[in-house]
């Protein structure tokens, strides 16, 4: 159950990166719908009281709502998915704390909380125990050895 965490929380946080792109993209379709005038020409009565063809410019509004629904709705998604991703944040950091070990406990939080690939774990482990010799491979190792010895289910609920 523990390691699924985990795995939700990276999960998420690519899906917020995801939604972050698509309001990105929604953002510049409305700055080219904005700078889009369209102009028709119809017949009737100007101003002046003559009567033909009268040149008719605007913005196409209804293209333009759409889009800004669109984008409030990207909104208001990644406001929620980023306060689910704050809840989680906590729950990771208090799975990460009951490792026993120190040095797992760290290589976590570089991997899982600040998202560092391997090889940027291991040059971190480096300088924080410079006596050691971390590389990616053994921090990927130390990893998954700690999820095969680690029971995901207690008892009681399986």
């Amino acid at each position: 159950m523990e390691k699924d965490i985990l795995i939700q929380y990276e999960a998420m946080r690519e899906e917020i990166k995801d939604i972050r792109k698509r309001i990105a993209k929604t953002e510049k379709e409305l700055d080219k719908l904005h700078k889009l005038i369209v102009a028709d020409t119809v017949k009737g009565t100007r101003k002046d009281g003559t009567y033909g063809p009268i040149k008719i410019t605007g913005i196409p509004s209804p293209a333009l709502k759409r889009k800004q629904r669109a984008l409030e709705k990207l909104n208001e998604m990644l406001n929620e998915m980023e306060a689910d991703l704050l809840e989680m944040t906590c729950r990771v950091e208090e799975y990460i704390e009951t490792i026993p070990k120190s040095e797992l406990r760290i290589m976590f939080r570089f991997y899982y909380i600040d998202n560092m690939p391997w090889w940027k774990v291991a040059q971190a482990m480096n300088r924080a125990f410079p006596k050691r010799k971390y590389t990616e491979e053994s921090c990927k190792k130390r990893n998954q050895r700690f999820f095969e010895n680690v029971p995901q289910c207690p008892e009681e609920m399986c």
